[in-house]
């Protein structure tokens, strides 16, 4: 959720390509190294990167790893990675590298309870869960709604089993969700300025006000997230941006607010060893400008216990759900909720979430119309099939833009086709040709 301030004006730029103002506020952050640090984000090339889910294929582009993050490679430019079938079937995540260092700060264990407050568009979100393999409950938020369906989007594209996606303010859960998780990430909204290199037309957006306006929003933001910890919890806060006003000093200024937290110091592969606040400069990483800070809240107390109660399903739909499961999916899932008229299977521990917008609950296994069961494609990413059959790239091209294609005489029923050994989606076997089942809104014209 690192969407910048809105202003009334566009910056004026400096002869250097700059906004006005905003070299002299580095100037004291960076001394001597400063014309570095400048002709890094002028002329350098600006970083992409990939996290590749466990089990799938890196791209073979893909070769030097990320240290610091899990699964993680750094990808060139020119890599053509997002518009292949494996990237739509949730074999990788495209992620800028020093955007992974919050999540691996914060890191969650199986098991744990864990919030995401500004989770948009799911990057850091789908990290956590990838620490996670599917134990214990996330939960990833996203205030604005057209955001929040492309975060609950991407956690279905991921195969992640045990995220709540919801979409509410801070200040409407906090009363809802008191001292409830164990770990909690805030990846504010900021001025954005680390993205300076990477899209060089932000920098019309950046006004000396910008900083200031944004670390009122932090503030707030961080107020409501330590509510929602429990105390012995941790809270990892990061920005892409640079300046102090919205890194140490929101940080300062909420542990002096809250006398009831502390830094905890942290290092990750690759990266130098901090007191609790981490920087990202350009010309030092490979990668682009983020800010990282790990916080601890004082004392131990246990978890609350969970009190949310959802819909069960019948004994019909479980009973025809067991039954598909069974004969097509390797891998132990039990319905045990009903959530927009399907079947789901949700997290043991949930927060209260009457009163809240939810988009996506757990695992969305399918629906029951009648006697029959219609799985969900959700099922079909994060879970491995009993029933496979194997697509070559060209026929997973085809098959994501809702062709239907030819299979063996002999199929019947539903399967999975695949593309080196993930799941595309579903298909409906009968007398040679296999019915597409991809969903009408993902489909590739």
């Amino acid at each position: 959720m690192n969407t910048r301030m809105d202003e009334n004006k566009m910056s004026i730029l400096d002869e250097r390509g700059f906004p006005e103002g905003w070299i002299e506020q580095l100037r004291l952050l960076l001394g001597d190294t400063l014309p570095d640090f400048l002709r890094a984000v002028k002329a350098g090339a600006p970083l992409r990167g990939i996290r590749v889910r466990r089990g799938a294929t890196p791209p073979l582009e893909a070769r030097e790893r990320i240290p610091w993050g899990l699964d993680a490679f750094y990808l060139p430019l020119d890599s053509e990675a997002g518009a292949r079938p494996a990237h739509e079937a949730g074999a990788y995540y495209i992620q800028e590298p020093s955007a992974m260092t919050a999540a691996a700060a914060l890191h969650p264990l199986p098991g744990e309870r864990v919030l995401d407050l500004c989770a948009a568009p799911g990057g850091k979100s789908t990290q956590l869960a990838a620490m996670m393999a599917g134990k214990g409950t996330l939960v990833c938020n996203e205030p604005v709604p057209n955001r929040a369906q492309v975060l609950s989007r991407n956690l279905e594209r991921m195969g992640v089993k045990n995220a709540v996606a919801v979409c509410a303010l801070p200040e409407e859960l906090s009363p809802r969700w008191p001292e409830f998780f164990d770990k909690i990430l805030v990846d504010a909204p900021c001025s954005g300025e680390g993205m300076f290199r990477r899209h060089p037309e932000t920098r019309e957006e950046w006004t000396t006000a910008s900083p200031a306006g944004c670390a009122g929003r932090q503030a707030h933001i961080l107020h409501h997230a330590a509510m929602m910890l429990r105390p012995g919890g941790r809270l990892a806060y990061s920005t892409c941006t640079f300046n102090a006003t919205e890194n140490e000093g929101v940080i300062e200024a909420f542990l002096k607010e809250h006398p009831d937290f502390h830094l905890v110091p942290f290092s990750l592969p690759g990266l130098p060893g901090c007191d609790g606040m981490l920087r990202v400069w350009p010309h030092l990483v490979k990668g682009e400008g983020h800010f990282a800070a790990l916080l601890q809240k004082d004392g131990d107390a246990q978890k609350k216990q969970a009190v949310s109660s959802l819909p069960a399903p019948g004994k019909q739909e479980i009973s025809l759900t067991q039954a598909f499961l069974q004969e097509h999916i390797d891998e132990k899932v039990y319905p045990n909720a009903i959530f927009a008229g399907k079947v789901c299977a949700v997290p043991e521990e949930l927060p209260p979430l009457k009163g809240v917008r939810v988009l996506r609950l757990g695992l969305q296994l399918g629906e029951v119309k009648g006697k029959i069961f219609l799985p969900d494609h959700a099922l079909a990413l994060a879970c491995p099939s009993l029933r496979a059959v194997p697509f070559t790239e060209d026929q997973a091209r085809l098959y994501q833009a809702g062709q239907v294609l030819p299979v063996d005489e002999s199929l019947r029923g539903f399967y999975t086709p695949t593309l080196n050994g993930l799941n595309l989606g579903w298909g409906k076997a009968s007398e040679g040709q296999l019915k597409n089942h991809y969903p009408k809104g993902l489909r590739k014209v």
